[in-house]
């Protein structure tokens, strides 16, 4: 398929590597009509899902997958994905007329240029949700939006890469190029913070004696979440944004006698809270000098 056209034909789509991500995406092509003409797998897990969700595919080495393939998707770990490319195009598995498709959320269609060279038709499509790697990924995509890029100018590859996004039920949101680190780094840290902040919230439930943290958390994070995405700092609540020091201090000292491997990021939290709040208007003026000292005060005692 040559850039020109916008809306794909059926594919021959080899998956590269068989992985949460690529198995999942591999299927939602499948299910949209493409074939899925091979897929490369090391682990017993990729091996076991691609089995699962690629039923029909041979697996095979990374360079025989990608020379089979009208589509090579590069569902693959950051750091390996430069190396991975000019690996391919190295080993002559890359072509003229491909398209060439990874999924990392940190790169762009710059990291792609040794397929580019050779003709390939380069695009980055992340797909902002978290994949399990099992059959119910599939239903999640028709909520997830896609971070989409390719080569500045280039309108039907863009087209290209929303209609791909499309026929796999997601929603393409267009990321230029240069954005891509500072749109990367939003999600991780929004999505992966939130895990390490939910789960230590859970610790410190456990440490309390309750047996099911999660069902006191999950009314209250989810309402949370919910308000946060539909009114931004004006969903605020606790004791940072009401300026109650002292809870805060209290919770600073709870945290230096129970848990004070978590107090750094409290402290960073609550700070970074006190000054949205403030900016907000919902810290009070003259009750933030006494919440930031809360915060900072060595082991909750002023």
């Amino acid at each position: 398929m040559d850039a020109g056209q916008t809306r794909p034909a059926r594919l021959a789509v080899g998956v590269v590597s068989a992985g949460r991500v690529g198995a999942v995406l591999g299927a939602a092509l499948a299910r949209a009509g493409h074939t899925v003409s091979g897929a490369s797998g090391v682990s017993r897990a990729s091996l076991l899902r691609a089995e699962t969700l690629l039923p029909e595919a041979p697996v095979a080495p990374p360079d025989e997958v990608a020379a089979a393939a009208d589509l090579v998707l590069l569902a693959l770990p950051d750091d390996a994905l430069p190396g991975t490319v000019r690996g391919l195009a190295a080993a002559g598995a890359l072509r003229a007329g491909q398209i060439v498709v990874h999924t990392s959320g940190a790169y762009g269609v710059d990291v792609l240029a040794p397929a580019a060279e050779l003709g390939a038709l380069g695009l980055a499509l992340h797909p902002a949700m978290t994949f399990t790697g099992r059959p119910e990924d599939l239903e999640r995509i028709a909520a997830c939006c896609f971070g989409v890029t390719a080569a500045d100018g280039d309108d039907a590859a863009w087209n290209v890469a929303e209609a791909l996004v499309v026929e796999m039920g997601g929603e393409p949101v267009r990321v230029p190029e240069s954005a891509r680190p500072l749109y990367h780094t939003a999600l991780a840290h929004g999505a992966n913070h939130l895990v390490t902040l939910v789960a230590e919230a859970a610790d410190l439930l456990k440490g309390t004696g309750v047996g099911t943290p999660e069902r006191l958390l999950g009314p209250l994070l989810s309402a949370a979440l919910d308000n946060a995405l539909r009114h931004g700092d004006r969903a605020l609540t606790g004791p940072v944004a009401r300026g109650d020091a002292g809870t805060v201090r209290k919770h600073v000292r709870v945290l230096s006698e129970h848990a004070p491997a978590m107090l750094p990021a409290y402290r960073a939290m609550a700070r970074r809270t006190a000054q949205r709040a403030a900016a907000s208007g919902l810290l009070r003026a003259d009750l933030t000098d006494d919440v930031t000292a809360a915060i900072d005060t060595e082991e909750g005692h002023p």
